[in-house]
Order: C-alpha cells, then sequence, then structure tokens
C-alpha cells in the first residue's frame, strides 16, 4: 500500500532509510578505525546522495498526491507553487 502522499510505499521508504541507517553505522566505524578519510568522505556522499533520492522522491509524491491531486495541498495554484519551491529551497540549502 502507497502511503499518503509518497510515490513509493511505506515499506520501501523505511527499507531505503534502514539501508542508509546501515551506511552511516558504516562510515562511524570506519571512523573508529582509522580509515583512510578519502574513503569515509565517499561513503559519506554516498549516504547524501541516498538521502536525496529519498527526498526527491518525497517531492515527487507530494507533488502528484497532495499538489495535483488535491488530497491536503493548498488549492490555489500560486500556493501550491509557493509550497513546492519552498520544499525544494529547504533541501537544496540542507
Amino acid at each position: 500500500m502507497t502511503a499518503r502522499g509518497y510515490t513509493a510505499t511505506k515499506e520501501q521508504l523505511q527499507t531505503r532509510l534502514a539501508r542508509i541507517e546501515g551506511q552511516v553505522r558504516g562510515i562511524s566505524r570506519m571512523v573508529d578505525e582509522d580509515r583512510y578519510c578519502i574513503d569515509v568522505l565517499t561513503q559519506i556522499s554516498a549516504v547524501r546522495a541516498a538521502l536525496d533520492r529519498v527526498a526527491l522522491g518525497l517531492v515527487d509524491g507530494h507533488t502528484r498526491h497532495c499538489l495535483i491531486g488535491g488530497h491536503g495541498g493548498p488549492a490555489d495554484p500560486d500556493d501550491q507553487a509557493d509550497e513546492l519551491m519552498s520544499a525544494i529551497g529547504r533541501l537544496m540549502s540542507s
């Protein structure tokens, strides 16, 4: 079953987030083991990319379900655009 406002199912999102959580624990182990800094940075970059993919999927789902589908988002198209751009702005500034 698709979670409200998500293109992916809740289970798919949880699986992706659990994988990311495992990657973060792996980075922590790498730091504990004094692994080569570039290898640690490479893993950090991979986690960021994975989080970006999850976030982009959520924005896509929100746009399709809440904004276009009219399930909880603002009704006015200008307000919809403002909400969407605000969400994208928060993602880009982090």
